[in-house]
């Protein structure tokens, strides 16, 4: 037999060592001496089991304040469902909390035994969600994509989440294979009348929930960054208002879509009806304020998975 390669030896090690102290309940001090090890050691692998996602940390405790302020949101802003979690005060990162409470909500629905059509967004908020995802079966359910697979420059998208989701979720899974906005509506008619097209699109529109991220609109925001847009675009768009993006779908602050040529280019499905669909938006952090502000205001979601500042922000405008 191969010899184990000292790396994989190590992750075996933290992974013991996370399962002892966070399933286990042992101490650290407990953990070194079944280890044969020291406490610093001990202390370095129960920290590298987070680290590599060995283990996976989720709070089911309720706080408060948190349920005070979801309530108070679903009441000022008409949400069928908003979830709230601590602000880290010292973190800068836009997912952290959010990544957590969103794998647990699409868990709750996967776990449903009715067949479901869940869609699916993009963005960095929601790839992180999916990594914290459990491994699950459940073919009676069906993935889709709302927006393009396929960056400019015809490499796969690096923050669509339906490739990754595939790997933890055993469904059947509809990717959209095209980019989230293309050249000319002309294109864009003629993408969406392909045979492997069309019946993704048909899908979507009967999602049973949709799970979307939201973007900001500035020189440094992803649709700029990941080569959807140029420059010269983004600079007309803030022009005309814009400050925010659902799915590629630009709107202004008072959350309606622009009447912008580039709005015409986008190849996303239109987000679901919020009648028929539950549509959670997974979005926190100081840049993405306006844009979650336009997005509830402008009626393009009716569910919520935030943090407790953004939620009293939201309720100060």
């Amino acid at each position: 037999m191969a010899r184990r390669s000292e790396g994989q030896t190590r992750l075996d090690d933290a992974a013991r060592a996370g399962w002892l102290y966070y399933v286990s309940g042992r101490t650290q001090d407990e953990i070194a001496a079944l280890m044969g090890i020291s406490r610093q050691s001990a202390q370095r692998l129960v920290s590298l089991s987070i680290a590599e996602r060995l283990i996976k940390v989720r709070l089911d405790h309720p706080i408060a304040a948190c349920l005070e302020l979801a309530e108070a949101l679903k009441n000022r802003y008409g949400l069928r469902q908003v979830e709230i979690v601590p602000s880290d005060p010292e973190s800068e990162s836009a997912t952290v909390g959010l990544a957590e409470a969103g794998a647990a909500e699409l868990e709750r629905w996967l776990k449903q035994s009715d067949p479901l059509v869940v869609a699916m967004g993009t963005g960095r908020t929601l790839r992180a969600m999916i990594h914290q995802l459990s491994p699950m079966e459940c073919p009676q359910h069906k993935i889709v994509s709302l927006t393009g697979n396929i960056s400019p420059d015809g490499s796969a998208a690096y923050f669509n989440v339906i490739f990754s989701m595939a790997d933890a979720i055993k469904a059947p899974h509809y990717p959209m294979p095209l980019p989230v906005i293309v050249s000319s509506p002309e294109e864009k008619l003629l993408l969406h009348a392909q045979p492997l097209v069309a019946p993704t699109i048909a899908l979507g529109q009967k999602s049973n929930v949709t799970f979307v991220g939201v973007g900001d609109m500035a020189l440094n925001a992803p649709l700029l960054v990941d080569g959807f847009l140029k420059r010269d675009e983004m600079e007309d768009l803030l022009k005309a208002g814009a400050v925010g993006e659902i799915c590629g779908w630009i709107f202004g602050g008072d959350g309606k879509l622009l009447d912008h040529p580039v709005n015409e280019r986008v190849a996303s499905l239109n987000i679901p009806s919020r009648e028929s669909s539950t549509v959670i938006a997974i979005a926190r952090g100081k840049r993405k304020h306006a844009a979650v502000h336009a997005a509830v205001r402008g009626g393009h979601v009716n569910g919520l998975i935030t943090d407790e500042d953004t939620a009293r922000l939201l309720l100060k405008r």
